[in-house]
């Protein structure tokens, strides 16, 4: 288990190689490129996440709002409104379920509902997910069902500092004819470091009759060395983040996507006995003159203005 998760690490690793892509957005308007826009003040939005070879992810909006994700493979994520706030997320596509480094070729669909508290703040997130897989014929055939799942996340928030504290998510098969129970659950703690997120553990475990069991895997994610400047992410909404973390196991490696701040290293461990040596990821930032960070770990960000 522990040589597959570091090999799973080492494959998903960020790679160094940098960029430039198309720099027109979906009308044709020029985006903020790799260059310094220094004469570019007003508003602006995420419009790319990009590398060497791939898009992974292009925003839309709707004048403020983030309306749609279009992702690596014909992914897409479609977000939906209640007022100013998401209420909704469909979400149609490859994911990368294993860790492999790779999507996956069987593809996944779900529906996330959002639920906010008398605060305003999002406490609950519930979600439908669909698995499809093709026949192992020559040629494949269509993608058919063969799994569906339900999941539920709880969202706490530390009462000094309003920051996210936890995520407890409770997962189980949804079979027809057969009464739903929830099998697994994870809890996810968040510590802080300033406004930065500093470090993420996970314990994955069974449950059976709402009672949680002894967890059977134990991750950790640690951020260092965070700068002053902006990160990319703070454009998005914390809603459409939480989504994007919560997609697959191990998408908390990006946690870091809740900070203001961008981190330089990371570290990656296993928790569960006996501990080996963390995996550590480093990189240089580069910013425009607004101060946002253009390129990191491999990845190029560009922005257009609103």
């Amino acid at each position: 288990m522990k040589q597959l998760f570091y090999f799973i690490l080492l494959l998903a690793g960020f790679s160094s190689i940098h960029s430039c892509k198309q720099l027109l957005d979906e009308d044709g308007n020029p985006l903020l490129d790799m260059n310094d826009n220094s004469g570019f003040t007003g508003p602006r939005a995420l419009y790319r996440e990009i590398t060497d070879s791939d898009t992974l992810a292009e925003y839309h909006y709707n004048g403020l709002l983030l309306t749609k994700v279009l992702l690596d493979s014909g992914s897409v994520a479609n977000v939906a409104y209640s007022g100013d706030k998401i209420s909704k997320i469909d979400f149609m596509g490859f994911l990368d379920l294993d860790g492999d480094g790779d999507l996956d070729k069987d593809s996944i669909s779900y529906t996330q509902l959002f639920t906010y508290g008398p605060t305003g703040r999002l406490e609950t997130i519930s979600e439908n997910r669909s698995f499809f897989k093709r026949a192992p014929t020559i040629p494949a055939g269509p993608q058919t069902l063969y799994k569906k799942t339900k999941s539920i996340f709880n969202l706490k928030y530390d009462a000094s500092t309003a920051k996210l504290d936890s995520i407890i998510m409770r997962n189980g098969p949804d079979a027809s004819g057969t009464p739903f129970a929830y099998t697994d659950y994870s809890k996810t703690k968040y510590e802080y470091q300033g406004d930065n997120v500093a470090k993420v553990t996970r314990h994955y475990g069974p449950m059976a009759g709402g009672i949680f069991a002894a967890p059977t895997n134990k991750f950790s994610y640690e951020y260092f060395t965070y700068d002053t400047q902006i990160s990319p992410f703070t454009l998005l909404p914390f809603a459409y983040k939480v989504s994007r973390l919560i997609s697959t196991d191990i998408n908390d490696k990006e946690s870091f996507i809740l900070s203001p701040n961008n981190p330089k290293r990371f570290a990656i461990s296993d928790l569960m006995l006996p501990i080996p040596s963390p995996v550590i990821f480093t990189t240089d930032y580069s910013y425009d003159a607004q101060t946002y960070m253009k390129v990191g770990f491999g990845v190029n960000y560009i922005y257009k203005p609103l």
